[in-house]
């Protein structure tokens, strides 16, 4: 089922905070080496002769080189609105992404929308607007705010880009090269080597640069942006739960009910 693997690349995806928070190192350090880990792993998959007929010709590999650069831009500007305004900030602005998807998905893929994912967009809106308690803007938080609507932006872009080009190319292939991409991207910020954040490098490479990755990209093919981008409601709702569990974080009412209405969401995509 294609819902389940956008919905098991979400689930390994939210715990990337969590893993971030423990690792303790440079953004762009995290990002370059777990791409380096994840990259080697794709390489021997594409490596085997099944999987090496599927490599198109050059001129194809635009579009994983493009999707690098989108994706990088989105990782980027959001761990920065993480660093320079809250939380809830950050999180409400990027999750501008579903509903400029659901906006642009009919005019650029002729995708149609159903009155049920309208409601679901409002529900999920609604709710993460509950669980993170509104937003909040001072002057001090205005870069990370830009910040946090770019990566909405970006997110969004991000989404429509593969739900296009994914259909002519196998999921491994697509994220192998759109995962060198990013290596070639950071190489010339790259000046150290934090071996004490290994193990991070190889939970992120394997975990959240390939088979999440690979799930998404393989269940886009088959469920329309605008769900793809619906379900994606319930990452933060996760990143919580992974919070509570392995950080102790203390879970607030506000945190249920606005979590509770994004499942519901969830739940009413999943049913179309």
């Amino acid at each position: 089922m294609a819902s389940l693997s956008i919905l098991i690349a979400i689930f390994l995806w939210s715990s990337l905070g969590v893993v971030v928070r423990l690792a303790g190192v440079p953004v762009q350090e995290l990002i370059f080496y777990s791409m380096i880990v994840s990259v080697c792993v794709q390489s021997l998959i594409v490596s085997q002769g099944k999987y090496r007929k599927e490599i198109p010709s050059f001129r194809k590999l635009i579009y994983p080189a493009i999707t690098g650069v989108i994706l990088l831009a989105n990782t980027f500007t959001f761990f920065y609105a993480y660093q320079n305004t809250t939380i809830a900030n950050a999180v409400l602005t990027h999750y501008i992404a579903p509903i400029l998807v659901a906006l642009i998905a009919p005019l650029l893929l002729k995708e149609k929308i159903t009155k049920t994912s309208l409601f679901a967009i409002v529900l999920a809106s609604a709710g993460l607007w509950i669980m993170l308690e509104g937003f909040s803007f001072d002057r001090n938080h205005t870069n990370g705010i830009i910040a946090g609507l770019i990566s909405g932006f970006t997110y969004a872009a991000l989404i429509l880009f593969v739900r296009f080009h994914t259909q002519h190319f196998h999921p491994v292939v697509f994220a192998l090269f759109t995962n060198a991409s990013v290596i070639c991207l950071l190489a010339p910020f790259i000046r150290s080597f934090p071996h004490e954040a290994l193990w991070s490098f190889l939970v992120m490479g394997i975990v959240h640069s390939t088979i999440a990755p690979l799930l998404y990209y393989k269940g886009l093919q088959k469920v329309p942006a605008n769900k793809a981008a619906i379900l994606g409601y319930l990452e933060p709702v996760c990143a919580i739960l992974f919070g509570i569990i392995l950080l102790n974080e203390i879970l607030a009412i506000n945190t249920i009910l606005g979590g509770i209405l994004i499942l519901l969401a969830g739940y009413l995509t999943l049913k179309t």
